[in-house]
């Protein structure tokens, strides 16, 4: 049913529970495992000019990190890639290269809530994806400090 799996990680801790879902999925029916970190260029071109190379250094950094991370913690032989460009179209892109039969990523990224359900990134990969899309949201709590799992009481 799969045989190739991409999981879209931005290295957040948002992301872990949808890298867990996904290497659980691929153990299950033995399937090749692509782990992929976009440097978004929209992020950089958006930087003071004489910063980016140094920004686009450090973000394609944090990429080989996140992807590592999964191939750590996987069974078996992890593909790692780090690409540039607009994350949706970037993820949507590979997975169509890569002929994956389905895309994991988690809910939030690394700008925390900035859409109510499902992230910005997530959102896109969803209604652009050649391939079905498994979003996997962030339990409550999860990569979350004590002051964000806490609900406000009034005083």
């Amino acid at each position: 049913m799969f045989d190739t799996i991409v999981i879209a990680t931005d290295g957040s801790e948002s992301v872990q529970r949808a890298v867990g879902v996904a290497l659980d999925l691929a153990e299950r029916f033995d399937a090749d495992v692509h782990a992929l970190f976009v440097v978004d260029e929209r992020e950089v071109e958006s930087s003071p000019e004489s910063v980016r190379e140094e920004l686009r250094a450090a973000l394609e950094d944090d990429g080989e990190d996140a992807v590592a991370s999964v191939a750590t913690r996987a069974e078996s032989a992890v593909t790692t890639a780090v690409r540039s460009g607009r994350p949706a179209a970037t993820i949507s892109d590979y997975a169509r290269e890569v002929g994956a039969d389905v895309v994991a990523t988690g809910t939030r990224g690394r700008h925390g809530e900035n859409r109510y359900l499902i992230g910005g990134v997530a959102e896109r990969v969803v209604r652009r994806c050649p391939v079905p899309v498994l979003t996997v949201r962030q339990l409550e709590g999860e990569g979350t400090t004590d002051a964000e799992s806490e609900p406000e009481t009034p005083a």
